[in-house]
């Protein structure tokens, strides 16, 4: 496919060296990176050898003709033989739709997975899953639509403690389906959660109205996983009607939950004004409700003290949506009251953005970002795993190390050479 398609590309009106195929599952780059190809064109033919001094110096060889890496390169990266009637997406399809909980944990794996069948196969599952939530939205309108909650806090705010006691409100208080979703610091060794279902939330992780799903960071900035976009949508299409998003609460993880939820509310721990230096204040805009935790005991006059000095910055701030003020409340796991205070709070901010419209204003603007999102995420990985890159990027980085060269140089080169200038 790719030797046809030279022809037309090496034209001298073809400056461009890439090719952007679409298909209705996926957007699908594949570079075409001409130097050091064994095929030849008139045009092609007048390229200089100046390019190829770069890798030539770092000991890079060609090895085979390079449309045939290229070959190779995609079939490593996607999988186009899936169709709709592959047996494990109708079976897994029919299963997530009926509420099964291990359908939905095969589901997510899917879409975590980098293998391009899995691949191919979870973005077909949420292709068919999505096709449904379009069709509830038709017949139902804003009522079918499911509240998406981020929570976010520093370490030892008490985060899985105020999520448990929030999930047994809304599944034994309530009745409502819960899914959480929970973003574990990864193991600088095996890359896996450091943290286990059996240590977190564990009362409710028995409840059958309450599914649970941890992911490692793997590295990820900001502690966001690959998958936790996905994760969201088939939790939805499992009929769990509020989805609670918790982060670890790391550097920009606080900005990357607050686009994928519909309320951002912040834990704080009850301190005296040091609490509050700590914070920043972009944080706190993006914020639609920030709780006081550990609101018992000799703490009680600290959460007080805490709610009120957060209660004053926020004044000064302009709110995110423009039909919300932010609030700033008080809670304890060990007084259900206070608990039940919070929930009543967050579904007011529901029924408040849905009869605004600010909650498909919302929907639709975080749609866009999680495009882009995923596109950075597999540009990346198309770049480290690029025929021309992945020979050339260690030796660069052993001269990074010895001081050879400086990272920004190393890095123009690796571009320089995967764009072919």
């Amino acid at each position: 496919m790719f030797t046809r398609m030279l022809p037309r590309l090496c034209s001298p009106y073809s400056s461009l060296r890439s090719v952007i195929v679409l298909s209705e599952r996926r957007l699908l780059l594949v570079h075409l990176y001409f130097l050091g190809s064994s095929y030849h064109c008139g045009t092609c033919s007048k390229m200089t050898a100046a390019a190829h001094r770069i890798p030539a110096a770092y000991g890079v060889k060609k090895t085979k003709p390079f449309e045939a890496m290229i070959e190779d390169y995609a079939k490593f990266h996607w999988d186009d033989t899936v169709k709709e009637d592959d047996p494990v997406v109708v079976r897994l399809r029919e299963q997530l739709l009926a509420g099964s909980r291990s359908a939905l944990a095969s589901a997510i794996t899917l879409v975590e997975s980098r293998h391009p069948r899995k691949r191919a196969q979870g973005n077909l599952l949420l292709h068919t899953v999505l096709a449904e939530e379009r069709k509830r939205y038709v017949e139902k309108g804003k009522e079918s639509m499911i509240f998406r909650i981020g929570i976010s806090g520093s370490p030892g705010v008490g985060k899985s403690s105020f999520i448990e006691a929030m999930g047994k409100e809304l599944t034994d208080g309530r009745g409502m389906k819960i899914a959480v979703l929970t973003i574990d610091p990864s193991s600088a060794v095996t890359g896996g959660s450091v943290l286990g279902d059996l240590t977190r939330m564990q009362e409710l992780s028995r409840n059958p109205k309450a599914y649970i799903r941890q992911s490692p960071t793997s590295g990820s900035l900001g502690g966001v996983t690959r998958g936790i976009h996905e994760a969201i949508i088939l939790c939805e299409g499992a009929g769990y009607d509020v989805v609670i998003i918790e982060t670890v609460g790391v550097g920009q993880s606080e900005v990357s939950v607050a686009d994928m939820c519909d309320m951002f509310c912040l834990l704080l721990s009850p301190a005296h004004g040091d609490e509050l230096q700590g914070v920043k204040r972009g944080i706190m805009e993006l914020s639609d409700l920030l709780v006081v935790t550990k609101d018992d005991g000799d703490l009680k006059a600290k959460a007080r003290l805490t709610q009120s000095e957060y209660i004053s910055a926020l004044k000064y701030m302009r709110p995110r949506i423009p039909s919300w003020k932010p609030k700033v409340m008080r809670s304890s796991i060990m007084e259900p009251i206070s608990i039940q205070a919070v929930c009543d709070c967050m579904f007011e901010f529901w029924e408040t953005i849905m009869a605004s419209g600010d909650l498909e204003a919302r929907r639709t603007s975080q749609m866009t970002t999680w495009m882009w999102d995923h596109v950075r995420e597999e540009l990346l990985n198309v770049f480290q795993k690029h025929p021309k890159i992945a020979p050339l990027a260690p030796a660069l980085e052993e001269d990074v190390r010895l001081g050879k060269v400086t990272p920004g140089h190393a890095s123009e080169t690796l571009i320089r050479t995967f764009l072919g200038i």
